[in-house]
């Protein structure tokens, strides 16, 4: 086995668990406004502004995780 195997296997794992979490965050989240807009038609400006903080937050998660993984791999741990 590799020195560095179980490093590169860590970093796939942990870089794909935070895709999936931040993905699945983003979808219930953009399901949640669609659903508020739904219902509240004439707050859609203010629903889809209160928004997007979370979003950006957790595409800032991902990509963290994704310069973290890039991290492990390429400074050889």
């Amino acid at each position: 086995m590799a020195p560095y195997a179980l490093a590169y296997m860590g970093a796939g794992i942990g870089l794909g668990l935070a895709v999936i979490g931040a993905g699945l965050g983003i979808g219930r989240l953009a399901a949640a406004v669609a659903e508020g807009v739904a219902r509240q038609p004439s707050a859609a400006a203010q629903i889809s502004g209160a928004a997007n903080l979370p979003l950006f937050l957790l595409e800032g998660v991902a990509i963290l995780a994704e310069v973290f993984a890039l991290l492990i791999v390429l400074m050889r741990v």
